[in-house]
Formats: structure tokens, sequence, C-alpha cells
């Protein structure tokens, strides 16, 4: 059974860190390339960043890069997302996405609020 388990989110003042982690069990992280989506209040749901099965990683929007890094560490079969320097505008819920046997699975989400 495919779950993928995401935490490490919350409130954090502007310019601060946070580091999500995405549990995946069911499957082997190293296999599938992962994403991290996050969905802001009205708004549509947006890909963050993806990294292959090679280990290749990708940050997609032009405002997070060289403040984010996604990361995969195969012995605990997690995905994370490093997210440095935060402003007000990353205020979201970031999800964990794999698509398994071309299934998509999500996880439930974790919730960052980045507030003074």
């Amino acid at each position: 059974q495919v779950q993928l388990v995401e935490s490490g989110g919350g409130k954090v003042q502007p310019g601060g860190s946070l580091r999500l982690s995405c549990a995946a069990s069911g499957f082997t992280v190293s296999t599938y390339a992962m994403r991290w989506y996050r969905q802001a209040p009205g708004k549509e749901r947006e890909l963050v960043a993806t990294i292959t099965s090679a280990g290749d990683s990708t940050i997609y929007v032009d405002s997070m890069k060289g403040r984010f890094t996604v990361s995969r560490d195969n012995a605990k079969n997690t995905v994370y997302l490093q997210m440095n320097s935060l402003k007000p505008e990353d205020t979201a819920v970031y999800y964990c996405n794999a698509r398994v046997f071309f299934h998509p699975y999500w996880g439930q989400g974790t919730q960052v609020t980045v507030s003074s």
C-alpha cells in the first residue's frame, strides 16, 4: 500500500527556514520521480520541485530558485524540501506526490505559514 506522509510544516517568521519531509511507504522513492507541490489560499496547486530517480533535482518556480532545495535519503525512503529565506508569499499547504505504476499518490499536506 502506497503512502506518503508529509511533516515539518509550521509557522515561521520571514527570512526563516523549514525542512519538509515526505516519508514514503509501499514503494522505493529512489525508483520513482518525487514531486513537491504547493497550494496557496485561493490559488491552484502548483508544482514546486522534482527529484528524479537518478537524483536530479529541479526547482520550477523562479522565486524559489536559490532558496529551495529538494533532496532524498534513500536509507530513510524519504524526500525533503529545504526552504530558506522564507517569504510571506510562500505560505501554502505543501504536498508530496509520486506516480507509482502510473497512478498518482498524494500525501495529506503540511501547512507552511510565513508571517511576522
